[in-house]
């Protein structure tokens, strides 16, 4: 599996020709499936000439051997739709989750569960250092990718982290097995 990072809450997961976006900005980037993890209230979904699935919205889906699971996750205001995903994928876990600025939705803990990679968006509308250390705490991800920070030092501090930034996640399910909390800080590409 291979993660790349475009910055905000844009990742590719790609393994082999299958690919899987999230957030992605415009439709530059190719890929299987997207997920939107914000949509507006009166969004509607028009068919992708592209042949892209798009995903937007609570409930289960399954493309290319990628199972996903949508559930919503609290709005902080009444005018996005916020979804959170649970994608198996070649044995692997994944927790992707939109912004969010309180971790008050127990439901969000209960429907990530110990996610093998969570994607944790941090700073401005998302998590404060201290709430995603604590959020992090409570559900124990083999590892987790922040993202929307320009500066996760300071969350990158509280975990006792001292990595560089890499290019890319280049990882097998068997990497992973048993880490805990393991941070991979991503840099954004252009």
């Amino acid at each position: 599996m291979v993660i790349s990072y475009f910055g905000e809450n844009c990742f590719r997961l790609q393994s082999g020709d299958t690919s899987l976006l999230v957030d992605a900005a415009n439709n530059r980037l190719k890929a299987d499936a997207a997920l939107r993890t914000e949509v507006p209230v009166d969004a509607i979904g028009f068919p992708d000439p592209s042949g892209t699935i798009e995903i937007a919205f609570p409930g289960e889906y399954e493309t290319k051997g990628i199972e996903i699971r949508g559930f919503p996750v609290s709005a902080e205001s009444g005018k996005v739709i916020k979804t959170g995903y649970l994608v198996r994928w070649e044995e692997v876990k994944y927790a992707i989750l939109p912004r969010f600025s309180k971790l008050g939705d127990k439901e969000v803990i209960e429907e990530v569960g110990e996610p093998d990679v969570l994607f944790l968006p941090l700073g401005g509308e998302g998590l404060a250092p201290d709430a995603a250390l604590k959020f992090v705490r409570q559900i124990e991800p083999s590892v987790v990718i922040p993202s929307y920070s320009r500066t996760p030092l300071e969350f990158l501090k509280s975990m006792g982290h001292k990595g560089a930034a890499e290019e890319k996640f280049v990882f097998k399910s068997k990497d992973i097995v048993g880490k805990k909390n393991h941070i991979v800080l991503l840099v954004a590409k252009a």
